[in-house]
């Protein structure tokens, strides 16, 4: 089993989160010193294979992916100004299907991405969707409405530094030395966070529904009642995440 080093990591605690020893970990990878970890590095685990890259996805792959079967398999539709709790949003079964919104978006990403990198980002929203089990669905749309797809998007900073695919919390950005491997870590520190802030993974968890969890992903706090309330971060932000979803299209998408 092999593990890609995110922002601060440390080998105990790495250790610690997957049931193992530092010094099992050192066995594992001569030469490994843990003082010079490295962001997208990638290391082995005790008890598994050696480090490889994330694999494409295979035919069958998507029985493994939380989103990548059902829903409508066309997109269109008006923006719909959704407002109030997250019972007042569209349901995931309501949602357009991940080959559809993938079609769709892929479209609004060449602008900003090459045709390797898509395949990379594409790549990464699948492997991340299995490891975190969050809809796949909502990886995409949060990237396309984070940066739009583009790697190289300017990292933000508004007292909590935002950067990367999804605008993570002090995560990684692009790496042009690595650009496979650093896509892949963007991916999964807006998913599954960082050390510093919660991704989505934890903000679903925390919060029951996903709608909230977008909420709380561009806040960090939530006002259930309104989901429109911005509590100082973007006010349609789950609005328009949720016509995303929905496969609705609008000007300056």
């Amino acid at each position: 089993m092999s593990y890609t080093i995110k922002a601060g990591d440390t080998l105990y605690e790495i250790a610690k989160a997957h049931d193992t020893t530092v010094a099992a970990i050192e066995k594992a990878n001569p030469g490994i010193n843990p003082k010079t970890l490295q962001v997208g590095q990638v290391i082995r685990l005790p008890g598994g294979g050696g480090p490889n890259p994330p694999k494409p996805p295979q035919d069958g792959d998507n029985d493994n992916i939380v989103g990548a079967k059902g829903g409508r398999d066309n997109v269109g539709g008006e923006y719909v100004p959704y407002q109030g709790p997250a019972s007042a949003y569209p349901p995931r079964d309501k949602w357009a299907s991940y080959d559809a919104l993938w079609k769709f978006n892929s479209g609004l990403i060449k602008n900003n991405a090459s045709p390797q990198e898509i395949q990379w980002i594409k790549e990464a929203i699948e492997t991340v969707s299995r490891s975190s089990r969050v809809d796949v669905r909502c990886i995409l749309c949060i990237i396309v409405q984070e940066s739009g797809g583009n790697p190289r998007v300017p990292t933000t900073n508004n007292g909590v530094r935002n950067p990367g695919l999804m605008q993570s919390h002090n995560g990684v950005e692009f790496n042009p030395a690595k650009p496979r491997e650093s896509i892949l870590q963007m991916v999964r520190d807006g998913t599954e966070g960082t050390q510093h802030g919660d991704g989505l993974k934890q903000l679903h968890k925390k919060y029951g529904n996903y709608y909230e969890a977008f909420r709380g992903y561009n806040s960090g706090s939530v006002n259930k009642g309104n989901l429109n309330d911005p509590v100082g971060a973007t006010g349609d932000y789950v609005q328009k995440a949720a016509n995303r979803l929905m496969g609705h299209v609008w000007p300056n998408q």
